[in-house]
């Protein structure tokens, strides 16, 4: 199961004299003793493992330094101001060789998973041979369990029938060699404190509101990555995210969540406060009508989805079915993976996925990156050109008829490695205005005698299943759905609705695309753990999709009023 969890950004400039939020380079040299110390355990455990019975034939360090800070703030009042500082070590050793390695799943395990944990923590500071001593104690680990499975991986192999998939356990690929100055954050906790307290101020006098919150996390991921090919990589990446979310219930009991949230790489690519607060009086105002509005039955015909909806549709049924190593899964329904070269959506349609890009319009885009974990250079993919299924997203396991990574090998830290998904973006070539494209609904809606459809404008986030054993369906949870009457009436916000379907069917219902764009900025959680994504796409209008009840809280309302509703100071 897939859970995608929103950060959409906002474009208004900050000005510069407002600017609180600053990443500066650190006086350092070009490489860190992180990445010395990294090289230099390298090289003495590949030549004095050399002498062992089953010799590792690759290894690689990853270590990810988070330089952090955490506010919270909630109905005016400051809940957490935290600092975070650590260092997380992840190896990868193999034992066998490209062809064949420890890491080959062992079929008929009902544990099995090539994203299985395999991290550790290194001492923080400089000292290189206290660094060195946390990557060796973790590479003695890591071995010993490597050259365990190994034996495993052959006897599963030789009690088994033979794998569908004939490729090998590992790609070879061309070293790369980066090193980026490493940068430290400086943030002025104070203002920023004052800032969220002001914010969340705005939830408070609503009784309605049972929360109220604006939260914000500021960190620099210095990343380094080193293997026995060659490749030594040091990277640093700002971020910075603002989120502000409440919720309310309605009288039948369902809780009723509605959030605003911003990315940007940088303070300026932030909005101004003043944008904020607009956003979260919005926030207040529709919240208060979804607890009045009409709770939706089930229902199946004509929809639109806004350009985010659609972002997190594609994501959610698309791909994750086309990330490589489900294709070598054997407990995987492997949807796509036939399906090369074939039709599989509307001429008119593209999905591209590009970790390269870094922004698209005015709105920095999450899933960027240089390299992937597996020190990759992240690759622009088509993965459906005119509506033909072309390639999927790889990384260093390869596939029948794909034997290369194109840079989408990603993992939290702590994590191994799958290829995993980057900024999304579905593209077509025939749109029109928004406001034909509601048109069309409507004579479409005519067409199958409906009285109306549907229009879903904002996204919670979604799930889907991928596996043999289970129905492959995907859930999309929608928070903003209208109504939208086919003679013309003005539009009804409804509540209660769950997007739900199966993927070959869903795609084959798109007709037409708008001219207008969203963008869905989240963490995406899977076996390698939580990665950020993007997700961007025109608003796009399906002949048929199917909703179902969304599950309800059984709970009562709260007995006694709030105190302000109650006249409490």
């Amino acid at each position: 199961m897939k859970n995608l969890s929103s950060s959409t950004a906002s474009t208004t400039a900050f000005l510069t004299f407002l600017m609180i939020f600053l990443f500066v380079p650190c006086a350092q040299a070009a490489e860190g003793p992180v990445l010395t110390a990294m090289r230099q355990e390298m090289a003495r455990t590949m030549d004095e493992l050399r002498q062992e019975e089953h010799p590792p034939y690759f290894l690689s360090y990853s270590v990810t330094e988070v330089l952090g800070h955490t506010i919270t703030a909630s109905f005016g009042l400051l809940v957490d101001s935290s600092p975070e500082k650590s260092r997380i070590l992840d190896t990868d050793i193999r034992v066998g060789d490209y062809a064949l390695d420890n890491t080959r799943q062992i079929r008929g395990s009902s544990f099995e998973s090539s994203g299985l944990a395999r991290g550790g923590t290194l001492p923080l500071g400089d000292d290189i041979g206290a660094i060195r001593a946390g990557i060796w104690t973790a590479t003695d680990r890591q071995y010993k369990a490597a050259v365990e499975r190994y034996l495993k991986v052959l006897t599963n192999r030789a009690v088994k029938i033979e794998e569908d998939d004939r490729s090998g356990d590992f790609s070879h690929e061309k070293a790369s060699s980066a090193t980026q100055p490493l940068q430290k954050l400086d943030l002025n906790v104070p203002q920023w404190e004052e800032r969220l307290r002001r914010l969340s101020g705005l939830f408070a006098g609503h009784p309605e509101l049972y929360s109220g919150t604006v939260w914000m996390r500021a960190e620099v991921l210095n990343k380094y990555f080193v293997n026995s090919e060659g490749t030594a990589i040091q990277t640093s990446e700002p971020v910075i995210r603002v989120f502000a979310i409440a919720n309310t219930k309605a009288d039948d009991g369902m809780t009723l969540p509605l959030f605003r949230s911003y990315f940007a790489f940088s303070a300026d690519g932030l909005p101004s406060e003043e944008k904020m607060e607009s956003d979260i009086q919005e926030m207040i105002r529709l919240l208060k009508e979804l607890r009045q509005a009409p709770l939706f039955e089930t229902y199946s015909g004509p929809a639109i989805l806004s350009g985010e909806a659609a972002g997190v549709f594609f994501h959610e049924i698309f791909g994750h079915r086309i990330e490589g190593h489900r294709q070598k899964d054997v407990n995987s329904s492997q949807t796509f993976k036939n399906l090369v070269g074939e039709q599989i959506l509307p001429d008119f349609i593209d999905v591209v996925f590009d970790p390269a890009l870094r922004r698209l319009g005015e709105q920095d885009l999450v899933g960027h990156y240089l390299y992937d974990d597996q020190g990759i250079p992240g690759k622009r993919v088509e993965t459906v050109k005119d509506g033909v299924f072309r390639e999927f997203l790889m990384s260093r396991s390869p596939i029948d008829r794909f034997p290369n990574s194109n840079g989408h090998g990603r993992k939290q830290p702590g994590f191994g490695v799958v290829s995993r998904q980057s900024n999304l973006l579905v593209q077509s070539e025939k749109q029109v205005p928004f406001e034909q494209l509601r048109e069309l609904l409507r004579e479409e809606c005519k067409k199958q005698d409906k009285e109306f459809g549907l229009y879903f404008v904002e996204i919670q986030g979604g799930f889907t299943f991928t596996q043999r054993t289970i129905p492959n369906a995907f859930n999309v949870q929608p928070l903003v759905v209208y109504k939208i009457f086919a003679d013309g009436r003005p539009d009804q916000l409804v509540r209660g609705v769950d997007l739900i379907g199966t993927p070959l069917t869903t795609f084959k219902n798109i007709v037409a695309a708008a001219d207008d764009l969203g963008v869905f900025n989240g963490m995406c959680g899977a076996e390698s753990g939580s990665v950020p994504v993007s997700a961007s796409s025109p608003s796009l209008l399906v002949s048929t999709i199917e909703v179902q009840k969304k599950a309800k809280s059984q709970a009562k309302l709260p007995i006694l009023p709030a105190p302000s509703q109650a006249g409490i100071d």
